[in-house]
């Protein structure tokens, strides 16, 4: 048996010894994407880049966004008072390239920065740790768990770039005028339906005509009493006609554990948390009433999570508000939530894309450069993305110094 078919007969196990031979989708996803041997994550089968990847981000395509990144670290290092050492933790590091542009960009232009930077990685892909390992060798660069971090020990800045969104989503759909929750079970081989579509039940195969496993969808109960009290703290009510009925959507609660741990280790300094999603009036809106989850699979995307099991990237678009909402229970301060183009340009994309045409350099450098620096800033694509900043620690004198990347231009 190849890894999928393993990862699938490793599902279907979790189900059949289920009580109620059923999963949360959360729990399915979670299985998906880091099974510590056969999850996408933790396989392999994890691509970055444009060449065989299955996406891309913004460190994929130039320097810039994070030695823009580089910038306002400097300037969160200058408004804590200089401390040493001034932690940078990045959680989720990709293929190491941001980091390499952070470290490269400090050593260059900031070297008393540099010289007291602790710069951290927490990475669960061991995958792409070895990755990354192999890229920063030459830099001053360590890696742990975030719970092996000790409370109180980071004065400095937590960040991610596009790490939220895959963390497991619980889904829900309405029924009635009912919020019931979406669970996955095992749909018998002899009764495969050859279903395209998929309503409160759809399903896939999870390796075609080579597995011997079907996952559809039931509904139930709500899992956890936690699906209630995440929606009460963005003051949502499905009760509300607005929402009609078959409305589906999904609920985060790892990411309220995840800022929770956060918050807990982090001193003094900032959480600066960046990627795809919207404010709670946004997310919960009742026309977007299929969700957001989405599969990437060689760039392309679609949102059958049954399909290409332990090959596509699964994800789901960041509720800013619950995050948020969230951290200031967690004595987090939010300090501003701006989309990343216009954070960038308040760091200085601008005038980098300014002073481009004045650069000796063949044209096709030229036009690649300057379609890398208008795509961090296209609001229909990374543009977009949210950036969230959120505090702790920090005195009225600290907190009263406006950040560079959230200061628009009068």
């Amino acid at each position: 048996m190849d890894s999928n078919a393993l990862l699938c007969a490793a599902i279907a196990n979790h189900i059949t010894t289920n009580p109620q031979q059923r999963i949360t989708f959360a729990q399915f996803m979670d299985m998906v994407l880091y099974h510590p041997e056969h999850g996408y994550y933790s396989s392999d089968a994890v691509k970055i880049g444009f060449q065989g990847g299955d996406f891309f981000t913004s460190p994929n395509l130039c320097a810039d966004f994070g030695e823009l990144l580089a910038e306002q670290f400097f300037q969160m290092w200058e408004i804590l008072g200089k401390p040493v050492p001034f932690s940078l933790v990045e959680m989720g590091a990709g293929q190491g390239l941001l980091a390499l542009h952070i470290l490269k960009y400090h050593q260059l232009r900031y070297p008393d920065f540099f010289t007291a930077l602790e710069y951290i990685i927490v990475e669960k892909s061991p995958t792409l740790r070895e990755e990354q390992q192999e890229r920063l060798q030459d830099l001053p660069v360590r890696w742990c768990n975030l719970e092996d971090i000790p409370p109180n020990a980071i004065a400095g800045c937590f960040f991610s770039n596009e790490l939220v969104d895959a963390f497991p989503v619980h889904q829900f759909i309405l029924e009635t005028g009912e919020l019931r929750e979406i669970y996955v079970t095992i749909q018998p081989p002899s009764l495969e339906a050859k279903e395209e579509s998929f309503s409160p039940t759809r399903g896939g195969e999870g390796l075609g005509e080579r597995s011997n496993f079907v996952f559809v969808e039931v509904t139930g109960q709500p899992s956890t009493p936690q699906l209630a009290e995440y929606l009460d703290l963005l003051q949502i009510n499905f009760a509300q006609s607005a929402y009609p009925d078959g409305y589906r959507s999904e609920i985060n609660l790892a990411v309220l554990d995840w800022l929770s741990i956060v918050a807990d280790r982090l001193q003094r300094g900032y959480v600066l948390t960046i990627d795809y999603g919207y404010p709670a009036s946004r997310y919960y809106n009742p026309r977007r009433s299929q969700g957001t989850l989405q599969c990437y699979y060689h760039h392309r995307f679609h949102d059958n999570p049954y399909i290409n099991i332990g090959r596509q990237d699964i994800t789901a678009h960041v509720d800013f508000t619950a995050l948020s909402r969230w951290g200031e229970r967690c004595s987090l301060e939010k300090v501003g939530f701006i989309q990343q183009g216009l954070f960038l340009m308040a760091l200085g994309l601008g005038d980098r894309i300014a002073t481009l045409s004045n650069q000796q350099q063949p044209l096709s450098e030229f036009l690649q450069r300057r379609d890398a620096l208008h795509q961090l800033i296209d609001p229909t694509g990374l543009g977009g993305f949210g950036v969230l900043v959120q505090s702790k620690g920090l005195d009225k004198t600290e907190i009263s110094q406006p950040l560079k990347g959230l200061t628009l231009p009068e």
